[in-house]
């Protein structure tokens, strides 16, 4: 069924979770923030990894690029394919893939072995955010933005306290105690079982009811060209928050001459700035109008990245809390935004902006770490802060707002 508004968003009509399901929807945050808290090891231990391997900024690009094409390339098939035939225990699976990557990589003795570790831990990704972010859908009740606010704001969590972690646990030992994030992983396994259960169940309610579902009053064609935008914001946001995830520990060294841990807790401080906006952007996107919050998300934090390669330490800190706050608003909003133009393939529409967004991430770790090598660190932030610029192109995308 069709709404006749021109600015009226689609809205599902879940045969089961009419209400907003609060227990499960902070269960899978707490799930992402375990999942993206492992993920987060990987490039809070390039700085030990670095010296251990006497590797270059090229080597680490490399090993990012591979975990995020692992994590990226699968996941819009993952998606496809739950679509069709929902896993609820996939989920489990890929956290068993998670754990056996932390296990290698703390044995790890070569960047060969490197390589697989984050492989999978990038297959365990690719398993883990496609249904989990269908999950957060159904649980939602009709509120996606605050339910993907939610979601998000635990895999942020996830990737803010990781490299605490690693700066109290690994940084002052050595490389093997990465060993014990399988604890974590543990945990994971135990949150995910009970998630997967209520899945299950819900599946087997909404096989006995037909879901209703309105399609958005746009044109094929208007909905390809919007979904295009979404991808170019995309690469936008993800291009720019790789320099930041990937290289910031590094740019601190170099320019301030801080030590690892020092640049480690200032990473954590940007890190949790993306959870804060994270937070921010799916309700204010409920509440105003999807594009607004995209628009100002990408396009609003470039007066900050601009100046962010000229100032001294403490304001390097404080823009750097500014950037994450903004730009990290997005997600949630784009995420949301493509469900709503797509909601008939919502595994597929989440494992496709994941992917690419991880891919995205991948790729501009491994071109900016080339970049660094042949010219400094310092030049790749006088280039990435005219990225956000891109987010003009929000301007074209339809507007849709709830009835």
């Amino acid at each position: 069924m069709n709404i006749s508004s021109d600015n009226a968003a689609p809205i599902e009509r879940a045969p089961v979770a009419q209400q907003t399901v609060y227990s499960i929807l902070f269960s899978i945050a707490f799930a992402h923030l375990l999942n993206d808290l492992l993920q987060a090891v990987i490039p809070a231990a390039y700085p030990i990894l670095k010296e251990n391997f006497q590797l270059t900024f090229t080597q680490i690009g490399l090993i990012t690029l591979a975990y995020q094409l692992a994590a990226s390339i699968l996941q819009p098939v993952v998606g496809l394919y739950t679509d069709k035939r929902p896993k609820p225990f996939s989920q489990i699976f890929g956290m068993l893939f998670t754990l056996s990557g932390i296990v290698c990589l703390s044995y790890a003795s070569s960047f060969e072995t490197i390589i697989v570790s984050v492989v999978l831990v990038g297959i365990g990704s690719s398993i883990f955010h496609p249904e989990a972010s269908r999950i957060s859908f159904l649980a939602s009740g009709g509120k996606r933005g605050l339910a993907q606010s939610i979601f998000q704001l635990g895999g942020n969590a996830g990737t803010a306290i990781g490299p605490l972690l690693v700066a109290l646990i690994v940084v002052p030992n050595s490389q093997y105690y990465i060993i014990w994030f399988v604890v974590v992983a543990l945990i994971g396994l135990l949150v995910l079982s009970r998630i997967a259960l209520w899945y299950q169940n819900h599946l087997s309610l909404r096989s006995t009811k037909k879901a209703v579902i309105d399609l958005p009053n746009l044109s094929p064609k208007t909905i390809k060209i919007s979904v295009a935008i979404l991808m170019v914001l995309i690469f936008s946001k993800f291009f720019y928050m790789a320099s930041m995830s990937s290289y910031f520990t590094f740019y601190l060294m170099e320019k301030f001459n801080l030590s690892v841990q020092e640049a480690q807790f200032h990473l954590v401080l940007f890190l949790a700035s993306c959870a804060i906006g994270t937070l921010i952007g799916g309700p204010l996107g409920d509440k105003f109008g999807r594009k607004y919050v995209i628009w100002f998300s990408v396009l609003g934090a470039a007066p900050f990245t601009l100046l962010l390669p000229y100032v001294d330490l403490f304001w390097t800190g404080v823009l750097s809390v500014i950037i994450g706050t903004i730009i990290s608003s997005a997600f949630p909003a784009i995420l949301v935004f493509a469900q709503e133009l797509l909601p008939k393939k919502l595994g597929m529409v989440s494992g496709l902006f994941y992917g690419f967004a991880f891919g995205m991430g991948g790729l501009g770790s491994a071109l900016l770490g080339n970049l660094a090598d042949h010219t400094s660190i310092n030049y790749v932030y006088h280039l990435c802060a005219y990225l956000p610029l891109i987010g003009g192109i929000a301007f074209f995308l339809p507007n849709l707002k709830k009835k």
